[in-house]
């Protein structure tokens, strides 16, 4: 019997291209807001809750000043702090693992004194968005963001009776807080992007 010598050559190590990750279609609305305040984004379902944050911060118009939670069910997600022990850390966890499907909402705020609420709803996850390049983009909005500082909502619509309105007894105190000109209609959707492109993503 002639037996065959068997020669063993070392496999190629065939690397599988990663799958690019769905893009979300979120909607951020300020809740409370009449006529509302919104922004309409499209980001990738990997980002981390943590990177979400400033995602949410450039597109609203916010300076990321204070403190932030996102809740998300009865969880609660957010930098990790020795007062806030019941805070997961935003930075361990992706969108499409609080939100892995369309149709979910959850709530994200800022600034835990004046409490600005925002409903973060997922409207579409497509894997094969068009538009998608991998970095955040703001497709539409409407309305500018009110001022840092102003009270919350509640404050925010004094400031605005204030500012309307000459008459009022503090106009001129507001229009000087505020810098001389306030526009509460004004949605600048470049000025959005250029904010979003100057993050690393």
């Amino acid at each position: 019997m002639t037996h065959h010598k068997t020669t063993w050559l070392p496999q190629k190590t065939v690397k599988l291209a990663k799958s690019p990750a769905a893009a979300y279609q979120l909607k951020i609305t300020l809740i409370g807001s009449e006529p509302p305040i919104w922004r309409r984004v499209l980001i990738s379902g990997d980002v981390s809750l943590g990177r979400l944050d400033r995602i949410i911060q450039a597109a609203m118009g916010w300076t990321n000043s204070h403190m932030h939670v996102f809740m998300v069910g009865k969880r609660h997600f957010g930098r990790p702090h020795p007062e806030l022990e019941h805070f997961e850390d935003e930075d361990a966890v992706c969108l499409r693992d609080v939100a892995p499907k369309a149709k979910v909402s959850f709530v994200y705020e800022y600034d835990t004194g004046d409490s600005w609420d925002h409903e973060v709803c997922i409207e579409k996850v497509d894997a094969a968005a068009a538009e998608f390049q991998g970095f955040p983009i703001c497709l539409e909005g409407a309305r500018s963001c009110p001022p840092e500082d102003c009270g919350g909502i509640g404050g925010y619509i004094d400031f605005l009776a204030a500012v309307r309105d000459a008459k009022h007894p503090n106009h001129k105190d507001m229009m000087d807080w505020i810098g001389g000109s306030f526009d509460s209609e004004k949605f600048d959707l470049a000025h959005v992007n250029k904010a979003l492109r100057k993050m690393k993503y």
